[in-house]
C-alpha cells in the first residue's frame, strides 16, 4: 500500500483544511521554536484498539493484525489532530488541563484518492468483521478495506473529532530518539491558541515563533459564560 503523508511535496491535491493539535506549553514552545511536530509511535499510542477496531475472536486474524501493526510501525507513526479546539474535554486531556496550546495547521484537504492517507476518523460501536479470504492474500486488499481498519475507533472516542495522518519514521531527533515531522507547505501552522489556565504571555509566543509571527494568529481562550465551550478570549487587556 502506497502512503503519501503529510510534508510530502509530491501530494497532488490544492485543497485545504485547518486542523487543531492540543499540546502541554512546555512542548508546544519548543515544537514553535523547532517548527516541528512529534509523530505518536503506534506502539505508545493511549487507545489499546489502536488499528485493532476489527472483531478478532479467530487466531488467525489476530495474527494477521498484529504483523500488520508490527510491521507498519516499523516505518510509519500518527500525527493526530482535532477538527475543532472548541471542546474542554480535548484541552483537558491533551492541553495539560487548559494550562497548555492548541496549534492550528492548515493541511491539504481529505480527498477520495487513494494515495492520500490524511483521513478523518470513523467511529463505531462494534468491531468491524474482517473478510478472511482477504487477509490471507494481503494484495487482494483494496485501499478503501484498509482505510477501514486504519481510520475507525470505537465510538466513545468520538468527541476527538480525529483528523489522522501517517507519516514516516525519517527525522529522528538524536537527543531524544523521538521522531517529528516539520512544519511546511503541508503542515502550515496558522494559529497558536493560548489555554484559558495558562499563564504563557504574549511576547513568549512571539518570540518562540519568531519570523513565523506575522503570519500566525495567536490569541488567548477562555470558557464560554452560557455554553459548555471554550472559546476566544475577546478582551485583550486580560492576555498579557
Amino acid at each position: 500500500m502506497r502512503c503519501l503523508c503529510v510534508g510530502n511535496k509530491t501530494l497532488q491535491n490544492t485543497a485545504k483544511m485547518l486542523v487543531y493539535h492540543f499540546v502541554s506549553s512546555e512542548h508546544g514552545i519548543e515544537n514553535l521554536q523547532k517548527r516541528r511536530l512529534k509523530i505518536a509511535e503506534l506502539h505508545s499510542l493511549n487507545d489499546p484498539f489502536e488499528l485493532f477496531g476489527i472483531e478478532m475472536s479467530n487466531a488467525n486474524v489476530r495474527r494477521a493484525f498484529e504483523q500488520m501493526k508490527n510491521e507498519l510501525a516499523k516505518e510509519y507513526g500518527l500525527l493526530c489532530f482535532s477538527k475543532i479546539w472548541t471542546n474542554p474535554v480535548m484541552w483537558g486531556h491533551y492541553a495539560d488541563r487548559h494550562k497548555g496550546l492548541c496549534l492550528g495547521f492548515e493541511i491539504p484537504e481529505m480527498t477520495t484518492e487513494s494515495e492520500n492517507l490524511i483521513e478523518k476518523v470513523s467511529y463505531t460501536r462494534k468491531r468491524l468483521v474482517a473478510n478472511l479470504e482477504k487477509l490471507n492474500t494481503p494484495d487482494s486488499l483494496t485501499i478503501d478495506d484498509a482505510k477501514k481498519f486504519l481510520y475507525t475507533k470505537y465510538s466513545h472516542w468520538r468527541y476527538e473529532k480525529e483528523i489522522r495522518a501517517f507519516a514516516p519514521l525519517a527525522n529522528k531527533d538524536p537527543l531524544t530518539g523521538f521522531h517529528f515531522a516539520n512544519f511546511s507547505d503541508h503542515l502550515k501552522l496558522r494559529s497558536v491558541i493560548v489555554g484559558a489556565e495558562s499563564n504563557l504571555s504574549r511576547s513568549k509566543i512571539n518570540i518562540a515563533l519568531g519570523e513565523l509571527a506575522p503570519d500566525v494568529e495567536t490569541f488567548k481562550a477562555r470558557l464560554a459564560f452560557r455554553t459548555f465551550k471554550v472559546v476566544r478570549q475577546r478582551n485583550q487587556k486580560l492576555w498579557a
